[in-house]
Formats: C-alpha cells, structure tokens, sequence
C-alpha cells in the first residue's frame, strides 16, 4: 500500500477508524478525517483570500459602526440597524458555537461516537434529536456544533436529525416562547419539530445504507473492548480550563469555524439588505393561514436570515396576528429545512450536493403537511 505522497507504507495489523491500530491516533493526515482542508497530504498549501468572509465580515463592522454614527441615506441606516440588531443577538451564540467547536475538537471522535450512539440506529437518531433539543445555543451556534458532530463521525441522518431538532428548541428560548404563544403551542411545536428531526434522520440513514445518499468519510467502528471512563478521563485532560488548553480550544474553534461564518455574515448582509430595500408590507400582508400565505412564509423564512432570538416573536406575531399557527410553525422550521446558510455550510462539510439537499427534501415536506394541519 502506498501514501498519497507516493511512499511505501507498511499495511496496518488491524484497521480502525483510520486505518491504524484501534484507539491509536493516525501518524499521517493522509488517513485522518480530521486533516486540514486546506493541507494536501504532502505539506500545507495556503488557499487564496476567502474575500465571501472578508468582505461579508467587512460590512456588518461597517453596518455597526454606521448604526451608532446615525447619518447617511435611509437605505444605509435601515441596512446599519439591522446589521446591529442582528449581530446584537447572535454574538453570544457564536462566540459560544466557537468554543464548542474547538472542545469538540479536541475530543476524540470515538468517544463523540459513544455519546451520540452508533450511527444508522434509531437510538442514534434519537440520542442526536435530543442533543439538539437541550442544547442552549441560537442557530448559528448549533450550526456550527452540528458541522464538527459530523467532522466527528456522526452519520448523516444524526446530523440532519442534531440541526432540525435543534435552533429555536434551546432552553432558554422555549421559555421566551411560552410567555409569547403559551404553553400548549410552545410544547407543540417542540414535540412536532422532534418528530420530523426523528424522521428525516432515519430516512437519511436508511437512503446510506441502500447506496442512494454518500455516508460520512468520518464514521468510526469503536473497538468491541472500548470503555467511556477512561475516554472521557482521557478528554479532560485537553479539554480542562489550562492556559495551554484555551489557547488550544480557542486556535481550533476559530480555524473550524470561519467556513461556518463566512455563510452567517453573507446572511446577515443579506437580510439587511433586504430590510434596506424591500418594503416591509410585503412581508407581512401576504401571511395568513392560506397555501399561498404558507408557501410565502417558506420562502420567507429561506431568504430572511433570522437568528432564533428573532424568530420567536415573528412566530408569535404570525400566530396572535395573523392567526396562522401553521405559518408560525413553519417560520421556525424553514431556518433549519431550507435556510440556505445552512445548505451551503452542509455543502462544504459533506462534499456532496446529495447529502446537503437531503435536509430540505427530507424536512420540508414534514413541515408543510403539518402547517396545513395546523391552520385548520
């Protein structure tokens, strides 16, 4: 057997996650999932300007700096202000999705792999489901947390599963909600929004299985002699609030996230724009509980970038308001079925156009059919 450089390298005894002997970490990054991408197997190769990120990242400073000097066109302030706004609610969410990142980072992946459960198993999907529902980040955050789960080896309907269950299911914002809408509706669309995150993963899982859709490069088999205790023993140690460690978490964090957040501040330039030149009337007198006030909220929702702080009260709004459960349903839905922020990011983690479009063809069907139910 050869390297990727060419060389001879000796077969393995017993092959693992990557070829090497179990438990062991890989030598070469050639077999490791875990490499760089933007490292070739023979030494690193630095890749052009991301000028998306750059750029993107540029305007919403410049849209914060120009919401507190307060002077220039209407465009330009209503653009500032929502850049503001928007930024003002989902920092926290990012900072906290980075820091998750780069823990996770540092954590090897079979033990990622005991904790979420075996991939293409229902108790996988299930484990995934519920992650994603407990866990207190906005979506930007859980975007990011969901991206490395799949860097870790969780399966593709795990992934699917961890990031539709998950955006506005935080703790903290099924609170907000229930003081909005109350606890019948809140409860509902919790256990609603499981459901089809249970769903489509375990579509997904099954369509890998038959070959339809590609599996996860970086699923890992745990040794039948693996224990958790000395693993997550073994964590802690990287993990652990030492000066070398944060440093450590904080250097993978950010070098795993920029491709995340070169999506959510081109969203956010977008959304602003979108303030700045599309008059607000049309997004809100087109919205009742109709097919055609349904299929709007949907795209909508795909197009607005809406953090999951400002996605609960539009929600409520389209509920109390517009008297359209369904509508509200689907605007809280659609940012995880079909928010492109979302499919372009799967894109670049997965590789393959047929993982990333299995999320929104998987889900929003789901969702549709239940906000119709819902609006009767």
């Amino acid at each position: 057997m050869s390297d990727c450089c060419g060389k001879k390298e000796p077969e393995p005894e017993k092959k693992s996650c990557c070829g090497g002997k179990p438990q062991e970490k890989p030598k070469s990054p050639c077999c490791s999932s875990e490499a760089k991408e933007e490292e070739s197997c023979c030494g690193s190769s630095k890749g052009s300007i991301d000028w998306l990120l750059w750029v993107s990242m540029a305007l919403v400073v410049g849209g914060i700096v120009g919401h507190f000097v307060g002077t220039g066109p209407e465009w330009w302030l209503t653009f500032s202000h929502g850049s503001y706004e928007l930024m003002s609610k989902a920092w926290w969410g990012l900072l906290l999705g980075i820091l998750a990142v780069g823990v996770i980072g540092q954590v090897p992946k079979e033990l990622v792999a005991s904790l979420l459960g075996r991939g293409g198993t229902m108790k996988g999907i299930l484990r995934a489901t519920l992650a994603g529902t407990l866990l207190d980040l906005c979506n930007h955050g859980i975007l990011m947390v969901g991206m490395q789960l799949y860097k870790k080896g969780a399966s593709l309907g795990q992934t699917i599963a961890f990031l539709v269950s998950s955006p506005w299911n935080s703790l903290s914002l099924t609170l907000i909600l229930i003081g909005l809408i109350g606890w019948k509706w809140t409860l509902g669309f919790v256990a609603l929004s499981m459901v089809i995150g249970i769903i489509a993963g375990w579509v997904a899982d099954m369509m890998v299985r038959r070959g339809a859709l590609p599996a996860n490069p970086n699923s890992c088999d745990l040794p039948a002699d693996y224990q958790v205790g000395p693993a997550v023993r073994e964590a802690w140690q990287h993990v652990k609030p030492t000066g070398v460690n944060v440093k450590k978490i904080a250097k993978e964090g950010l070098s795993e996230s920029k491709m995340i957040l070169r999506w959510i501040f081109f969203g956010i330039v977008l959304a602003g724009a979108i303030r700045a030149f599309v008059p607000d009337d049309i997004f809100t007198q087109f919205f009742g509980p109709s097919m055609v006030g349904l299929l709007l909220t949907l795209l909508a929702a795909t197009v607005i970038e809406v953090c999951s702080e400002g996605s609960s009260p539009i929600a409520a709004d389209l509920l109390t308001r517009a008297a359209a459960p369904g509508n509200a349903f689907t605007f809280l839905m659609a940012g995880a079925a079909t928010d492109y922020t979302e499919i372009m990011v799967l894109r670049e983690t997965t590789k393959s156009w047929k993982a990333t479009f299995a999320l929104p063809l998987l889900t929003t069907p789901q969702v549709l059919v239940i906000a119709w139910l819902l609006n009767q």
